[in-house]
């Protein structure tokens, strides 16, 4: 039997993302295994790979804050909005100053609307935007809601601008540099990008792509598996008795009354809890269902 759990990749420049799940795929022998968030081929940095039910719990991992290190280049704009791409226009930034590059950071921190790049996985009717693009395909993208928490500027050597960025889900940092090129009115384009952490799952402690490779073949990569309950750690936890086990397993709500599930806040729907049972396994995922006041299965996990 395969075992579930998650590898921390530190994926490398030219590797796409599913070239590194495909890698883990066939060295491993498992039949399930995904990625949680794409990281595009020129971008490095964390790349979290999900084994066996550790896959069920991918949608969770993907809406832990991000950390990223951004290069922007000031000057060009270009069609894919980073290196990749073919140049569509050239400014003059040699009057920006510092002070007003803070300004305009500053603009795009908070809950923001943000047009993904016409070069993206992003869906137009049923199809990835970037394989229409490729076909000369004019897209025009709606802007979608996004988080940026912090951009922390690291070092302004015009024409280059590093930054750091913590945001949430779906938020694209190529966007973002291509943005703040036309709000500086001189264009600009993300000449580099690493993915420094996942919620708690840090570039410091990734494997390399050749560390990965030799565990697959030693047959050791299972030691380097990551408990599926370690991405689930923003969760609150709730160590369910026998009666409340059995009831889950087989997809019974629990009642909100009970002790330990008492929601945060009564009103608020969709909060959730990561279930243990009584020999401190991971059980289930419970949702919290406001007008039935009811704990829900979510995802129930195997006994492994």
């Amino acid at each position: 039997m395969i075992p579930s759990g998650i590898l921390n990749i530190n994926k490398e420049i030219g590797w796409t993302s599913f070239q590194v799940v495909r890698l883990v795929r066939e060295g491993s022998g498992a039949r399930k295994v995904g990625h949680a968030g794409t990281l595009d081929p020129a971008a490095t940095g964390v790349l979290l790979v999900c084994l066996g039910q550790a896959v069920r719990v991918s949608q969770y991992l993907m809406e832990l804050p991000k950390l990223y290190r951004a290069r922007v280049v000031l000057g060009i704009a270009t069609d894919t909005y980073d290196t990749e791409g073919q140049p569509v226009f050239a400014g003059d930034f040699k009057d920006i100053r510092e002070d007003r590059l803070r300004a305009a950071l500053g603009r795009f921190v908070g809950s923001i609307q943000q047009v993904p790049p016409s070069f993206s996985a992003v869906k137009v009717g049923g199809q990835a935007a970037y394989r229409l693009a490729r076909r000369g395909r004019r897209l025009a993208l709606k802007p979608r809601p996004a988080r940026i928490d912090r951009i922390e500027l690291l070092r302004f050597e015009p024409p280059l601008v590093e930054l750091e960025v913590e945001c949430g889900k779906g938020t694209y940092i190529r966007s973002l540099a291509h943005d703040l090129g036309q709000h500086l009115g001189c264009g600009a384009h993300l000449g580099g990008l690493t993915r420094t952490r996942v919620g708690p799952f840090s570039l410091d402690s990734a494997l390399t792509v050749a560390e990965l490779q030799q565990a697959l073949h030693d047959g050791t990569w299972q030691e380097l598996l990551i408990p599926i309950g370690c991405g689930l750690d923003h969760l609150p936890a709730v160590t369910l008795c026998c009666e409340e086990e059995r009831a889950v397993r087989h997809g019974r709500p629990l009642a909100a009354d009970a002790v330990d599930l008492a929601p945060a806040v009564e009103s608020v729907t969709r909060q959730r809890r990561r279930a243990y049972g009584q020999d401190g396994s991971l059980l289930a995922v419970l949702v919290y269902n406001g007008e039935a006041r009811l704990w829900r299965p979510e995802k129930v996990f195997a006994p492994i």
